[in-house]
């Protein structure tokens, strides 16, 4: 018997019950019987969300948890769908992991070689300038390449 108002659902699993109706319009959540005109709910329903929130702490996007729920032939079990779908998963965080971390890295390496600040608010001020797309020079030179000079040659 259904006997969780949508409130009480919510604080079990620690969602709002905006987001419990949102899953429910989405079809991560089956619709629910109601009681004058409020939703019920069964343990069931703490069950699914839970595995919601759990794919979603993996990563999951809403439309792979949509998948990992509904996405495969009646019957495969619970283990076979993690397996499949965070296999998938993990490839495509060590994919956008090495960009992140390639990319920090090279930020780093510009910050190390490049900025030439006396102070922090001359380098943030050229790093505002340089990440809003202003090309203000005198600003934005604080943390681009010195410039060597080369000797002049007296004749």
């Amino acid at each position: 018997m259904a006997s969780l108002t949508i409130s009480q659902v919510a604080e079990k699993v620690g969602l709002r019950p905006s987001a419990i109706r949102y899953y429910e319009q989405i079809g991560l959540l089956d619709p629910v019987e109601r009681v004058s005109g409020q939703r019920r709910y069964d343990a069931s329903a703490l069950y699914r969300l839970s595995i919601v929130q759990r794919a979603q702490q993996t990563g999951f996007t809403l439309e792979e948890v949509q998948e990992l729920l509904t996405g495969f032939v009646n019957g495969t079990p619970a283990s076979e769908r993690w397996k499949r779908l965070s296999a998938k998963k993990l490839e495509e965080l060590a994919t956008q992991m090495m960009s992140q971390i390639q990319f920090m890295q090279g930020l780093l390496r510009d910050m190390m070689n490049n900025c030439h600040c006396d102070t922090l608010e001359t380098c943030g001020k050229g790093i505002f300038h340089q990440i809003g797309g202003l090309n203000d020079q005198a600003v934005a030179s604080c943390c681009a390449p010195k410039k060597v000079r080369k000797a002049r040659r007296t004749g």
